[in-house]
């Protein structure tokens, strides 16, 4: 859909510009030539003789330079996203509106998504937009965890990971990264279930000060997490039961690892219960990025597939 969105944005820059272009340089002026020899034969001196166009090129020319803004500024610049669940809370809320830095990884064709000049690589935790593997007409959005060459464990039990760098193969790798996690508390988020049969399947995340609760509530816990330098707060369901069988198993590596192949990325959410990231999908060819997540311009109340109830004007701001 993004992309059929950019192509046709591309298409109308196109076509409008063109029409703007032969006004500009040839029917403005055959139209000018004609009024002032009309002019001229009048009696008139014809100077500045102006010809208004059909209005199906005003319009095209007129809306071409706005054309063109968008369409540079969204595919080489910024483009927004809107943040449509709950798999990356407690850093992104449903609802939140966020600008992705399109040139932090490479500036690319908009179309094709191939890389034209490169800037930069994803570090260790950045968040990041990019086309999901198994559908690249969905944008998701993520966090860095593991590079290329990064072997990642994930302990489904305490629910931490490890990451090892510089691995050539699935036993040579270097020392393990300091990851370092605070003391888990409770969050200030309540997560509704459709029931508690040991299949409940969640669908609402809502603010409530501890203390409180709510039907069909469970309070998800929080600590915070420091990964390649970067501390940010992640979510945990403390009585869900891991499944690490439904994680992806890569040939030649024990289950819950993963060594990270090269060109490709490990990413995982911040709502680590909740969140269908590489650990059940696999990686994220480096073609796949579509940029890093910097700012939120706009938040508002909401939950997943209903309509806003407010506006969270605090939330406005860079993306910590």
């Amino acid at each position: 859909m993004a992309n059929m969105f950019a192509l046709i944005l591309a298409i109308a820059t196109l076509i409008t510009g063109i029409i703007w272009c032969v006004d500009k340089f040839k029917w403005a002026p055959a139209r000018k030539a004609k009024l002032s020899e009309a002019a001229a034969q009048a009696g008139n001196s014809g100077e500045n003789i102006a010809a208004k166009p059909p209005g199906w090129v005003e319009t095209a020319a007129s809306v071409f330079p706005v054309l063109l803004l968008v369409f540079v500024v969204r595919s080489f610049i910024y483009e927004p996203f809107q943040i449509p669940s709950g798999s990356m809370m407690p850093t992104l809320l449903i609802g939140d509106f966020i600008l992705v830095e399109k040139f932090a990884y490479g500036i690319k064709d908009p179309i094709t998504q191939t890389t034209l000049i490169p800037t930069g690589h994803p570090k260790r935790g950045d968040i990041v937009v990019f086309k999901y593997p198994k559908d690249p007409s969905m944008d998701y959005i993520k966090r860095v965890v593991g590079l290329p060459g990064d072997r990642v464990t994930y302990d489904p039990q305490s629910k931490t990971v490890t990451v090892n760098p510089g691995c050539s193969s699935g036993d040579d790798c270097h020392s393990a990264l300091p990851i370092t996690y605070s003391d888990v508390q409770p969050s200030d988020f309540v997560q509704t279930f459709s029931g508690f049969d040991g299949n409940e399947v969640g669908n609402g995340f809502y603010s409530l000060p501890q203390g409180e609760s709510m039907p069909g509530g469970l309070r998800l816990a929080t600590r915070n997490e420091t990964l390649g330098g970067v501390t940010h707060r992640i979510l945990l369901v403390t009585q869900a039961q891991s499944q690490p069988g439904s994680y992806y198993q890569q040939p030649g590596q024990p289950q819950s690892t993963w060594v990270v192949p090269q060109g490709m990325y490990f990413m995982m959410g911040d709502n680590r219960d909740n969140s269908a990231d590489s650990r059940y999908w696999g990686f994220v060819p480096e073609k796949n990025l579509v940029g890093k997540a910097t700012m939120i311009w706009m938040s508002f109340e909401k939950q997943e597939g209903q309509w806003p109830t407010g506006v969270r004007l605090s939330r406005i701001g860079r993306i910590h």
